[in-house]
């Protein structure tokens, strides 16, 4: 192997950036030519590759985002895409890949795997922390402490005004944003996919908590069951009919994906670029390198994309018991 390819696909997470400068000086390290690849699978197909340099990702570990820019490409799901893909890295030379992303970045490359035999190795970039292979993926915790830091202000005005507040934060299939805010922030109820929380719950908790409590915060993850923040507080809001309560919602949104990296995030991002590279060094390929009780593990692809990454029960049961 003498030349690799570095790329970054769907959304963004802060720590990309760590992780693609740990590839890019990994590899030249180890005396391989390095290359970018900007906008993903798309710019793949569209041949925007060009050879990195140590000093091409100076400055860049503290930066939120990507530097390659992230695009979706409807094209690479076409076989006809893919074999435009190939043949722009064949004729750049690239003998392996190192994917930045989650579940579509490593299905696209399994499939372009499984078709042309190019090397490939994952690093976990996603804020949902939802991948099997992996105990934190990179700019979980940097989403977190996002959120955390807001639901911190938003409980200031929630007791100053004996408010209930719903504060809904992303996580379309998984709850670990949620679930580590609800925790870290000291909320009275956290609604998570993962678990069935009805609206009758809810309203009991509520009402219940009203003995000791003059204010609530509720964190939602967006793919609760019950729908997001907005009509959740409106159904709640109906079973508090007559009573002198206000309810409001807050929606983070975004925010959560950029900011600069924790700590945790560069060194993570950096640990996952660094093992890609070596991984491809050694013959890994069709896989991703995670970290597993801090240490590195490669997960296939597969793995990654079919098996279920749950909640902690300790997490659940941690948060029920402190809300009381």
């Amino acid at each position: 192997m003498k030349k690799i390819a570095v790329f970054t696909s769907g959304g963004d997470s802060p720590g990309m950036n760590a992780c693609v400068r740990a590839v890019v000086r990994t590899g030249i390290y180890h005396n391989l030519d390095v290359y970018s690849i900007m906008y993903g699978y798309d710019g793949m197909i569209k041949g925007n590759i060009k050879k990195m340099q140590s000093h091409s990702v100076s400055n860049i570990l503290q930066r939120g985002g990507t530097i390659l820019k992230s695009a979706r490409s409807e094209e690479f799901r076409t076989k006809e895409g893919r074999q435009k893909a190939f043949e722009e890295l064949k004729k750049h030379g690239i003998d392996g890949l190192v994917a930045i992303g989650g579940d579509g970045t490593f299905t696209g490359a399994k499939i372009f795997f499984e078709e042309y035999g190019i090397p490939t190795v994952g690093c976990p970039g996603t804020i949902d922390n939802d991948i099997f292979g992996t105990d934190y993926t990179i700019g979980f915790d940097t989403a977190v402490n996002t959120a955390l830091e807001a639901i911190d202000k938003i409980r200031d005005t929630a007791a100053a005004h004996d408010r209930i507040f719903f504060v809904e934060v992303m996580g379309r299939d998984s709850g670990y944003i949620a679930i580590e805010c609800g925790i870290g922030g000291g909320a009275e109820l956290v609604m998570v996919p993962e678990t069935t929380t009805t609206i009758h719950d809810v309203v009991k908790s509520l009402k219940g908590l009203r003995k000791s409590k003059t204010s609530s915060i509720v964190v939602v993850a967006e793919g609760d069951e019950e729908g997001g923040a907005a009509d959740i507080m409106e159904k709640v809001k109906s079973e508090f009919k007559g009573e002198d309560k206000e309810f409001k919602v807050t929606t983070l949104g975004h925010i959560q994906r950029g900011g600069s990296p924790t700590a945790k995030d560069r060194i993570l991002g950096s640990r996952s670029g660094m093992a890609a590279v070596e991984g491809l060094i050694n013959g890994k390929s069709n896989c991703m390198a995670g970290i597993i009780n801090d240490q590195v593990v490669y997960t296939s692809f597969e793995d990654c994309i079919t098996k279920n990454k749950p909640l902690k029960d300790e997490y659940l049961r941690l948060q029920e018991l402190l809300s009381i």
